[in-house]
């Protein structure tokens, strides 16, 4: 009889962490009265600080693999899982101020975005299928829960109710390819499957063709790639604006480590025929996300669609298929999770009265009566539309360089095209901020704490500072990739 031989624990530490902390913060919260539910808070944001000390304090040379085979940790993770709780540290303190306002400021917030953040953090480690799978049905649960957290509202309602439905039948697509590529390889394990894809690959094209376009398409409902992007709009505009921030950065990230771990380290040997898939994809995702973005006259509907567009610039990234192709989508969704916090962040602090501001119409006259958040809002709505000396500009720009090695020259001809019809509805939103003036007379009342000032402060500047020295943070990305 063989011995049982205990898993490594020590690669997993920062998860083990967070799960803790979570356990412990919906338990703590359970005995705490209304006017002290700022020691949710505070516990929350302990949990991620110290899960980032445990990802520091275990951060390998090499690649360590655990869990037989199954659990990951490499450059790429630690790098990705530490621009995850920066952001999340970011999202929990911007979106205190509004829950306290409408009425929503509840531990279970916070408790689900810690789970939800466990989920993703096992996403950037999965090394195999099921793992892989596991992260994201716990991610996709808590944002369920999330999206309709204003149970009064029914417009948040059907947004959860939408993004469940269609969240389900992508993750059914999800698991059912994972199922064809386990039925023709009899592995799990991404480190194994693109050897066995590579010896089998005669036996059974037509098995992995399949089993690959449905591993493309679940990936693609969860980067919200067109034409699966259809509960992007609807969930952005619906949900509370707290949770459409927690949306429109956080699982950018886990998306692109997925399809790092599913592409590149698991099918790297289908290089070509995803490839071509993904191409599709992004041209679609620029075509789409900047034209019908123009049309919108909700601010937080246009952003979605803007987040479309931008998902295209990762998956021409990725389709690239070198090095420097997976660097700039990293450095890509990285910066670009930065940028649409401020954004949010921003929207967040101009909603009152119980009505959140999400027109367009909403932002009219901010220059007249709070100048400095005006200028922050267009320092990240620059960085969106690519102008220099923003890190939008640089993001892009090495994106474009990428396809450019690979003589990819009209997609990225089609990219900068794109971007300049791209670049009217940001700059409208502009104009309506320095040019327009608001319909009543009443000031702003905007929910400006101390804390939310400088973090926002800090964030938005950091889009003009990574414009200007974007060298560090390429150079991690790269050493990701090495």
């Amino acid at each position: 009889m063989n011995a049982f031989i205990p898993p490594n624990l020590m690669p997993a530490l920062p998860e083990l962490v967070l799960l803790g902390m979570a356990c412990l913060v919906l338990v703590v919260d359970l005995f705490l009265p209304r006017e002290k539910r700022g020691f949710t808070l505070l516990l929350s944001l302990a949990a991620l600080l110290l899960t980032g000390l445990a990802l520091w304090q275990v951060a390998p040379v090499e690649i360590v693999v655990s869990f037989n085979g199954s659990f990951v940790l490499d450059r790429l993770a630690v790098l990705l899982k530490s621009g995850l709780l920066l952001i999340l540290f970011l999202v929990f303190v911007y979106s205190r101020d509004f829950l306290k306002s409408f009425g929503i400021y509840k531990g279970e917030y916070y408790a689900l975005g810690l789970f939800a953040t466990l989920g993703m953090m096992i996403m950037i480690s999965a090394y195999s299928f099921l793992l892989l799978y596991l992260g994201l049905e716990l991610l996709a649960l808590s944002l369920y829960a999330m999206i309709a957290f204003r149970r009064d509202s029914a417009v948040a309602s059907e947004a959860a109710m939408k993004y469940f439905v269609l969240g389900a039948m992508a993750s059914g697509l999800l698991l059912y390819g994972m199922s064809l590529f386990y039925g023709a390889t009899g592995t799990l394990d991404l480190a194994r499957l693109s050897d066995v894809i590579r010896l089998q690959a005669a036996d059974s094209p037509i098995l992995l063709s399949f089993a690959l376009t449905f591993i493309v398409v679940g990936l693609a409902f969860k980067l919200g790639a067109v034409p699966f992007h259809m509960w992007l709009p609807d969930v952005y505009q619906g949900a509370p604006t707290s949770v459409t921030l927690f949306i429109g950065t956080a699982p950018k990230i886990a998306g692109f480590a997925m399809a790092i771990r599913l592409l590149d380290n698991g099918m790297a040997s289908l290089q070509v025929e995803w490839g071509q898939m993904l191409l599709v994809l992004a041209v679609a995702s620029l075509a789409i996300g900047n034209i019908v973005a123009i049309a919108q006259t909700n601010f937080k509907r246009m952003l979605a669609y803007s987040t479309v567009s931008h998902v295209g610039f990762i998956l021409m990234g990725l389709l690239a298929g070198t090095a420097m192709g997976y660097a700039s989508a990293m450095f890509y969704t990285l910066t670009y999770a930065l940028t649409a916090a401020v954004a949010f962040g921003i929207l967040m602090l101009l909603s009152r009265d119980g009505n959140e501001a999400s027109e367009l119409a909403d932002l009219r006259g901010l220059n007249d009566r709070h100048p400095w958040y005006a200028a922050l809002l267009a320092i990240a709505l620059f960085s969106m539309a690519g102008v220099p000396p923003t890190v939008g500009f640089y993001a892009k720009l090495v994106v474009v360089n990428a396809v450019i090695q690979v003589d990819m020259i009209w997609l990225a001809v089609a990219a900068v095209l794109f971007s300049v019809i791209g670049l009217f509805y940001y700059l409208r939103a502009v104009k309506v901020m320095y040019f327009d003036k608001p319909e009543d007379d009443q000031a702003f009342q905007v929910q400006d704490a101390l804390d939310s000032r400088i973090l926002l402060s800090a964030n938005s500047l950091s889009l003009l500072a990574l414009g200007l020295f974007p060298s560090g943070l390429m150079a991690w990305c790269l050493t990701a990739f090495a």
